[in-house]
């Protein structure tokens, strides 16, 4: 089934994740009226841009069990306990993976984090219909992902909409100069520049810095995925970056608070 402003190239690994979500999406979207009520009750969503806006380099801690590109990190670890300890190491948000086919992720991962600190919660998953943004909602998130590779400009607008009805904040994503000026051109406020090229999952920290200028009139910029220790926090710091989001280094890390601290530590 095929849905209207999603696109994505095929053959790659990002098109695997993107026909996953999409076999789920029917379910969503048989169930939206009775997840949009469910988002409406809701307390109102902690403010996930201005944790941000805070001096120094914020971080953006992330629960990942897996990833596609890297198979099982951690399997065993606890969304309460990791998440607690983010919050003692300094973190100033959180980032839930709830994907299950690719990432081992799941809403409940979300929703013990969340209720285990006082950190406003990114749910990170792929963003295909605006009922996902409600779902997002209805499961205690925060802010939701908005990735420009695998959505038309149509639909990206749409769903920055719908994030604001819903109260949440949009990280917008992106990987190249033409995304960039596709998000900012929608009006996107937190945009974050992912290292990872999302169709052969390499990492490369001179995106960030490339892409760093193109986004004048952004209110927060994150940069996302490579960093594996404070060295790498600096050179975004220095790139212009408010925030960088931390998953694999954070998974692998027996003491999560401490290399947290580390990340803080960053002018």
């Amino acid at each position: 089934m095929a849905f209207s402003g999603s696109r994505v190239a095929s053959g790659t690994m990002l098109d695997d994740i993107i026909s996953s979500v999409r076999r789920r999406l029917p379910d969503l979207l048989a169930r939206q009226e009775q997840v949009r009520e469910a988002a409406e009750t809701m307390a109102p969503a902690r403010d996930f841009a201005s944790a941000l806006a805070v001096p120094g380099l914020s971080v953006i801690a992330e629960f990942k069990r897996a990833s596609p590109s890297k198979g099982i990190i951690n399997a065993g670890m606890q969304p309460s306990d990791r998440a607690a300890a983010f919050e003692r190491g300094g973190a100033d948000a959180m980032s839930v993976l709830t994907e299950p086919d690719h990432f081992m992720g799941s809403p409940a991962d979300l929703r013990a984090a969340r209720s285990a600190t006082s950190l406003p919660a990114l749910r990170k998953d792929f963003t295909l219909d605006p009922a996902h943004v409600w779902e997002a909602r209805a499961m205690g998130a925060d802010a939701v992902l908005l990735i420009v590779a695998i959505l038309d400009d149509d639909l990206l607008s749409r769903l920055l909409v719908t994030a604001a009805e819903a109260g949440l904040a949009a990280l917008v994503e992106v990987h190249s100069a033409e995304e960039a000026a596709r998000a900012v051109g929608a009006g996107a406020t937190v945009v974050g520049v992912n290292n990872r090229d999302l169709r052969t999952f390499r990492v490369d920290l001179a995106t960030s810095e490339k892409i760093s200028p193109l986004l004048d009139g952004v209110d927060v910029r994150i940069a996302e995925s490579g960093v594996k220790g404070p060295g790498d926090a600096a050179r975004l710091r220095a790139a212009g970056y408010d925030a960088v989001l931390v998953g694999e280094y954070l998974s692998r890390s027996p003491d999560p608070a401490d290399t947290i601290s580390g990340l803080r530590g960053v002018a």
